[in-house]
């Protein structure tokens, strides 16, 4: 970032091939409404572009990127609120060429989405910047501004949540 700050049109380039997914996928498990994820997605882009000018490396980029995600979702909750999502619209686990592999894995694959949207929203965020970001508890408590003990407890719980969900199916 401190590259593109510089005019390096390139380094935007880097950035956004490197996050893109990962940032993507964190959106649209929030929202679970693809139109909206991908509208949500486009304006963290934007204010990443629109702040170049003003950015100071305070923390890692991702943290930085991840807060702008993270307030956009809060604007966006607040306003509209949370919805589910059509898990029959959900991308596909590959396997092999075996049919009742892809099946078995497009079930855990369904109960593991069905699992994480059950989720409470702070639980089901801390989730998700652990797993698709690969933040740690640190770097959770900042996006999320709370303290390191409550993003830890938040990422606790779901992490329970979830492997009970999963074992009880």
């Amino acid at each position: 970032m401190l590259a593109y700050r510089g005019g390096d049109v390139r380094a935007f380039e880097t950035l956004y091939r490197r996050h893109r997914g990962a940032l993507f996928r964190f959106i649209l498990r929030s929202l679970k409404q693809r139109a909206a994820a991908e509208e949500l997605f486009q304006e963290a882009w934007m204010r990443v572009v629109e702040a170049r000018g003003r950015y100071e490396a305070q923390a890692r980029f991702t943290t930085w990127l991840y807060t702008i995600a993270h307030n956009l979702l809060v604007d966006h909750w607040r306003r509209k609120g949370l919805t589910l999502v059509d898990l029959d619209s959900a991308p596909e686990a590959q396997a092999a060429d075996n049919p009742a592999r892809q099946a078995e894995a497009r079930e855990a694959l369904h109960r593991l989405l069905h699992a994480i949207d059950a989720l409470p929203p702070a639980q089901r965020e801390a989730f998700l910047l652990h797993e698709e970001a690969g933040m740690s508890v640190a770097e959770i408590a900042a996006v999320t501004k709370t303290g390191e003990e409550a993003a830890k407890s938040r990422l606790r719980y779901a992490m329970a949540k979830l492997k009970a969900a999963l074992n009880d199916d």
